[in-house]
């Protein structure tokens, strides 16, 4: 394993893509240290433990109660009440039929003609949004409009004030960031302490959609735990879940891809003059820059994969960035495409739990940037973008734009 790959280095962050060059280059699936687990950074070996049912999230799907204890200390993830009831439990790490029984439920909330009914909303807060922000001239468009976007849509959607959508991206910010390979003792205080505020905030929540239900996902999911469909912990457990996931993953992308579109000029005058191609180049910026560029899998059984056998317990880390970076998989892998086709990437994952979420990341993305060419003829860099770094997420800290000549 490269004694250099770094994911922690700002320098990581800022540009990631040769770490992951180098490693698609190493034979088979190198060990690396500073996660315990042997990671995947090609396409096909990725797609080919992430489609594997006998690949899990959670060690209690293979190890007896004892074992799974022993990991979760081993990985700092115990002495969390709230954060072990409700983020350790939730859909994204639970396998097999229980899985299966809580993405039926939520489901129907997520398919595109669902979801298209958001339509109308989200339009009409990007243009009250453009209307505060174009006549400033210059933004930071992480921190002045992405940033607010995927909380205003996803409360929208579950049913949250809509006042309270900066407090929790803040809270998810502060869960999702303890996933990440450097878990200090402040990360992992704060992370307990946005679940407990996450807990309260939607057990408020759900007490008023019990006495007067509305058209939201809290309503239908208090309907789906009298149905017998899932317990309260996991009714609070996956909505909170579906915050997280949300919020950040789609505010990194809009980041990376407006990036793309500035260092891109000819994709972006293709865009501006094409305006039906905005379905195609949303999809090529989760391909160019996937927001979540890293997730895990274990071996539950002794198993033949990738070219050699494992044994039960084995820990992947699957790179689906470097994965959509791969010149076996994509022609021309580092060439920003709007036009792209095929564009089979793994931005979302794959297998049972790809992304529930997809239609609305994608939704918004293409809202967004329709209105910000439509009324922003200029677009143009206004300083250095500072990155994200790690290995949980990629996209801009900061990314000052101007708007205007």
């Amino acid at each position: 394993m490269q004694a250099d790959f770094d994911p922690t280095a700002p320098a990581f962050g800022a540009d990631p893509w040769p770490a992951y060059d180098r490693l698609r280059a190493q034979p088979g699936l190198p060990f690396w240290p500073g996660f315990d687990g042997h990671l995947a950074s090609r396409m096909a070996d990725v797609r080919a433990i992430a489609l594997d049912r006998r690949m899990v999230r959670a060690p209690a799907a293979f190890a007896p109660p004892d074992q799974v204890r022993a990991m979760q200390v081993a990985g700092n993830f115990h002495d969390m009440p709230f954060h072990e009831r409700y983020v350790q439990t939730s859909m994204l790490d639970t396998d097999g039929p229980d899985h299966d029984r809580l993405r039926r439920a939520v489901f129907p909330f997520f398919t595109k003609t669902r979801l298209e009914s958001l339509r109308g909303f989200v339009t009409a807060w990007m243009d009250a949004a453009l209307d505060r922000l174009i006549p400033q001239g210059r933004i930071d468009f992480t921190a002045d409009l992405a940033a607010h976007l995927p909380g205003q849509v996803i409360g929208h959607l579950i049913g949250t004030d809509p006042d309270l959508a900066p407090q929790m991206t803040e809270w998810s910010d502060h869960v999702v960031s303890y996933f990440d390979i450097d878990r200090t003792p402040e990360k992992k205080a704060r992370a307990e302490e946005a679940t407990r505020l996450f807990a309260t905030l939607l057990e408020d929540l759900y007490a008023a959609r019990a006495a007067q239900p509305r058209d939201d996902l809290m309503s239908a999911m208090i309907e789906a735990e009298r149905a017998g469909l899932m317990t309260h912990d996991e009714l609070i457990a996956t909505i909170m879940q579906i915050l997280h996931a949300g919020h950040g993953s789609t505010i990194d992308v809009l980041g990376s891809g407006m990036v793309a579109l500035l260092e891109h000029p000819d994709q972006q005058a293709m865009l501006r003059a094409q305006p039906a191609l905005m379905p195609q180049a949303v999809q090529e910026m989760f391909r160019f820059a996937a927001p979540l560029p890293f997730f895990h899998r274990y071996a539950s059984e002794d198993l033949t994969i990738c070219g050699r056998d494992w044994p039960k317990g084995t820990l992947f880390g699957l790179l689906y960035a470097s994965a959509n970076r791969d010149p076996a998989a994509f022609d021309a892998p580092e060439r920003f495409d709007i036009t792209r086709r095929p564009n089979v990437h793994l931005a979302f994952g794959a297998g049972v739990h790809v992304c529930l979420g997809n239609n609305l990341a994608r939704l918004n993305m293409e809202i967004l940037f329709a209105a910000l060419l439509a009324r922003a003829p200029a677009l143009a860099l206004d300083g250095p973008v500072r990155w994200k770094s790690g290995l949980q997420a990629h996209g801009p800290l900061s990314l000052p734009l101007r708007l205007a000549a």
